[in-house]
């Protein structure tokens, strides 16, 4: 099957004897036994529930693993995969990650005996393998700064060491990057993001190419108690069957926009991955079909991020990201506020960095509200470049699997 059409249906036929399309909200904490030693296959939701292992069939089947689990949270499933280690062990990760991630790195994970580098070259992270290296973790294309980490690269420099790779995949998802066909052993998803897709729920996906990592990693969940609810694995599964449309207009917006950002006067600098000149692009067009709908762009000065920020009308000042609306963040004071000032800058992650989730609105719209809070455009000439733009993107389309 296709890919959009393995978002719709996962694996085949639901187990589900009703005859339901839509999966049935199995709300409920506990399972009746048919008799003393006989199971249904369902015993507790904590550990394996209806609704849920529906979804979880679906993500195996989208990312192509052998197995998959949802939880409560993105940080959650990271948490949870960061229990498959022993104090001792070295993990090498990516310099450029989400602040919630390197938070529980800094502040729990070393707590609790784990040790971190960072690197972010393929050549870095094999020069940071250690004898105690247990795995490498890589968000590629990283948050916010758009890093792309070579997949491959990654894979064969942990496996060197017999260590697992660890993919962070919320960016780009499994409709525009599949990191287990490249080799990584391990794929994460704060499935809030693109995977549910509505801004309406909090849940997390953990997707293993190996069912006996799996196992472990399900046992882990089922003791410490992050498994999503039956509700959010309703919402998540509905989401994904959207997934594939939704990326592909999403990103076909986030193309036009990245270049029209690149050629208005308030604006430094933009990284997108679609860009040609971006540093990772060739490394993204060989590993990725896609390059997703997320933008980070540089402007002038503090006070003019701020004034964009106080002035987007349709595109809302707000964290998080992927959902069909448009959010615009501020990393330095939301996302990555807990990473130490001389890291985040280190980074590029300063006052004037701003971060654009680019949703479903018509991509006309979008530019009318940035080009408003950037402020006029300076005379015909620039209006006649943007539409330019708009005509240059559109005829080359944007597409993903």
């Amino acid at each position: 099957m296709h890919f959009s059409t393995r978002c719709i249906h996962g694996p085949g036929p639901s187990p589900d004897q009703t005859g339901a399309i839509a999966t049935p909200i199995y709300q409920t904490a506990t399972f009746a036994h048919p008799g003393v030693g006989r199971s249904t296959g369902f015993d507790y939701t904590r550990s394996v529930n209806p609704t849920r292992s529906s979804l979880e069939r679906t993500m195996a089947c989208v990312e192509q693993g052998a197995a998959a689990y949802a939880f409560a949270s993105g940080m959650a499933a990271i948490a949870t995969v960061l229990e498959l280690f022993a104090p001792g062990d070295h993990l090498v990760v990516s310099a450029d990650i989400y602040g919630g991630t390197h938070r529980l790195f800094a502040d729990v994970s070393a707590k609790n005996g784990l040790a971190f580098s960072r690197a972010s070259t393929a050549e870095e992270i094999t020069a940071a393998i250690t004898a105690r290296t247990v795995a490498v973790f890589v968000e590629t294309p990283t948050n916010p700064m758009m890093r792309v980490a070579d997949i491959v690269a990654a894979a064969e420099a942990a496996h060197a060491a017999g260590a697992l790779l660890i993919v962070d995949n919320t960016f780009l998802t499994p409709c525009f990057q599949r990191p287990l066909e490249l080799g990584a052993d391990i794929v994460v998803h704060s499935a809030t993001k693109y995977l549910a897709g509505h801004n309406d729920t909090i849940a997390g996906v953990v997707v293993v190419a190996d069912a006996v990592l799996g196992e472990r990693v399900g046992a882990l969940r089922c003791t410490l108690g992050g498994a999503l609810a039956p509700f959010d694995a309703w919402l998540v599964e509905r989401g994904l069957k959207t997934l594939a449309v939704r990326m592909e207009r999403q990103a076909a917006s986030a193309a036009v926009l990245a270049r029209w950002l690149r050629a208005h006067p308030a604006v430094r600098e933009v990284f997108y991955t679609g860009l040609e000149d971006h540093p990772g692009h060739a490394t993204a067009e060989r590993q990725a079909s896609g390059h997703g709908a997320m933008i980070s762009f540089r402007v002038a000065d503090q006070a003019t991020a701020h004034a964009v920020l106080a002035s987007v009308r349709l595109i809302q000042f707000a964290e998080s990201l992927g959902g069909v609306e448009s959010l615009i963040t501020y990393p330095v004071t939301q996302t990555h506020a807990d990473v130490p000032e001389d890291a985040r800058r280190a980074l590029g992650i300063d006052e004037t960095l701003l971060r654009l989730s680019v949703g479903l609105e018509d991509v006309r719209d979008l530019v009318a509200d940035l080009d408003s809070a950037l402020g006029a455009l300076a005379g015909q000439g620039r209006l006649d470049q943007r539409d330019q733009v708009f005509q240059r993107v559109q005829v080359a389309g944007h597409g993903g699997r």
